[in-house]
């Protein structure tokens, strides 16, 4: 069934949004307007932070805890929406919210004060520290690979299945390295940048078996009582912990409370929390030699290979920012973090000492689109606000005033630009209410978002699914046909078209492409100014890796689409008129873009 709701990195779609801007005068209203704009500026940019971050939470997309910093000094701290729904507790800058992946920068601190110590070669094989890996790969593998995800050693996350069967389980650093360890490396160590938690989670075991300590007592030890960061710390499930926010993850229209985590199993991948107040502590320290030599600093926060829209550092990514909505860019050293229930963003420019950190308790923020409006608010430029969910609003509608009026206001709502149409949000919304078997409202819901997005697959899967449920399998065979020709690899929908009596043979046919062919393929396509997908090749197979995200096969369709099996996603390679290759159109999402070839 397709209850998945397919996960679209911001760099896949652009989503339209109102602009807030100061407009230029003209010469009649010079004097006026020139005393409102200097009025708004000096006004303050807390309040046009606050307005903005008010937005967010007033339409359900952030729910957490602020900070800004303009030139090393704090400008704004505050909490947003509740860190415990059932008590009614606010977030507040001192609300301790799990990090996520942010945890991988103090591991990379603690590494390199061990290599400063002459503790560790960052050029050693792991293996001359961690005798007991296999030999095939720790012998080639160095700590400075693992730092720089280009260690090869697979994603352990995005192992099938872990985080509904594995994730709960605790283990040792010892026990768990087992699961990674001897398998065989996606490459050759130091070839390319491939994001992996299970080299993090190594660094975490080499880090204490170097030091003869935990991972805990070093951070604790090294970072968080030098710094005075007394609310920062390893999570622990068990642990009864002041100030903690509970973390909470979207079900449709609801907020419902995250699934459980182990632990262990993040560990220095993933396991702290910490509060916005700290991460400035943290933030200020980065900018002296408290924890680090200027050597060691230059390290940390070293372009070591290409990652993203930009470099990889030592558990950060370096990288151009925009700001607002402007062409306008700053050099930003930056990470994010997401798990279960939290998504999290530190954001620093060294040039000027700003800083933004966002740590939301809900999941799924969008906090890259906060960051780059709260740059607008910083720099005096135009930026953009949030809109209001068609789809939250629908399901609302529906609940409270049946779904005729809820038809009638949908029809009202999904063209304006005070609202955004979201595929997924319309398909979770559908799946939720399949769910309370509200089948007729599910299955309007569903047809809606086949008329809003044609060209995606997963809608007429979702639609079809509602439609069998109806007992109308005529037109659920229409909607699965149409589904699985749009993606192949919907095997979902081959499946249920076989149970229909549906002969399926014309959708399991192997296409060849020629090998010249798809070698034409093979480059780098800019979609947008930051974002990029790069296309290789191995054998006779192609590869498609986007800015900020993995590498994925990609499988012919015809002779110039391929489709993915991850994500319900398709690229169309584009000839001119002399036949060279000259772009890419990506669809996903049931929404369209086109990049040049580079």
């Amino acid at each position: 069934m397709s209850r998945h709701t397919i996960n679209q990195s911001k760099n896949y779609i652009m989503k339209p949004q109102t602009s807030h801007h100061f407009f230029k005068p003209n010469v009649i209203i010079l004097l006026a307007l020139f005393l409102f704009v200097n009025l708004t500026f000096a006004q303050s940019k807390t309040e046009q932070i606050t307005k903005l971050i008010d937005t967010y939470t007033e339409y359900k997309t952030f729910n957490g805890s602020v900070l800004v910093a303009e030139n090393g000094k704090v400008i704004y701290k505050k909490g947003f929406g509740f860190a415990n729904m059932e008590w009614d507790i606010p977030n507040a800058p001192n609300t301790k919210h799990r990090l996520g992946s942010i945890t991988k920068q103090f591991t990379g601190m603690l590494i390199l004060q061990l290599s400063e110590e002459g503790k560790i070669d960052l050029q050693a094989p792991i293996t001359k520290y961690l005798p007991d890996y296999p030999k095939a790969s720790g012998d080639i593998i160095t700590t400075h690979h693992l730092l720089t995800h280009t260690s090869g050693i697979p994603n352990y996350t995005s192992f099938p299945g872990f985080f509904q069967n594995d994730s709960r389980d605790p283990s040792t650093p010892t026990e768990f390295i087992k699961t990674f360890s001897e398998m065989d490396l996606d490459f050759k160590p130091g070839e390319k940048f491939s994001y992996s938690n299970s080299a993090y989670f190594l660094l975490g075991a080499l880090i204490e078996k170097i030091s003869g300590k935990s991972y805990e007592q070093m951070l604790q030890e090294k970072i968080f009582t030098p710094l005075n960061m007394k609310d920062s710390g390893f999570d622990h499930h068990a642990t009864i912990l002041k100030n903690r926010a509970t973390g909470y993850e979207k079900s449709g229209g609801q907020l419902i409370n995250s699934r459980y985590l182990d632990m262990s199993l993040p560990y220095a991948a993933g396991s702290l929390y910490s509060t916005v107040e700290d991460l400035y502590l943290w933030d200020q320290a980065l900018y002296t030699n408290k924890l680090l030599s200027k050597a060691s600093m230059d390290l940390f926060f070293g372009e070591h290979v290409e990652a993203w829209n930009g470099h990889y550092g030592y558990g950060w990514g370096i990288a151009s920012a925009p700001i607002g909505n402007t062409e306008e860019s700053i050099a930003t050293i930056s990470h994010g973090g997401g798990i279960n229930g939290f998504n999290t963003l530190i954001t620093r420019a060294p040039s000027d000492k700003s800083l933004i950190v966002l740590l939301n308790n809900t999941g799924g923020a969008p906090l890259n689109d906060m960051a780059k409006a709260i740059r607008g608010i910083l720099y005096n430029k135009p930026y953009d606000f949030p809109k209001k969910s068609v789809a939250n609003t629908l399901y609302e509608d529906i609940l409270a005033n049946g779904l005729k009026a809820a038809l009638v206001n949908y029809s009202t709502i999904k063209s304006s630009s005070d609202y955004n149409l979201n595929e997924n949000e319309m398909n979770a919304i559908g799946y939720q209410l399949l769910q309370s078997e509200k089948i007729n409202e599910a299955a309007a819901v569903f047809k809606l978002n086949v008329e809003a997005f044609p060209k995606s697959s997963n809608v007429y899967d979702s639609y079809a699914e509602a439609l069998m449920t109806q007992g109308h399998n005529e037109q659920a065979i229409v909607n699965y046909k149409k589904s699985v020709e749009l993606n192949p690899n919907n095997q979902n929908g081959i499946d249920y078209l076989k149970k229909l009596g549906v002969d399926v043979s014309e959708f399991e046919k192997e296409v060849v492409v020629p090998d010249a062919i798809l070698q034409s393929y093979i480059g780098k396509y800019q979609l947008m100014p930051e974002f990029i997908i790069e296309i290789t090749k191995n054998g006779s197979q192609l590869s498609a890796k986007a800015t900020g995200q993995p590498m994925l096969d990609i499988f012919p369709q015809s002779e110039n689409t391929f489709y993915l099996k991850e994500v319900d996603a398709k690229l169309t390679f584009n000839k001119n008129e002399a036949g060279d290759v000259e772009s890419v159109t990506l669809l996903q999402g049931g929404r369209e873009m086109t990049g040049k070839k580079m």
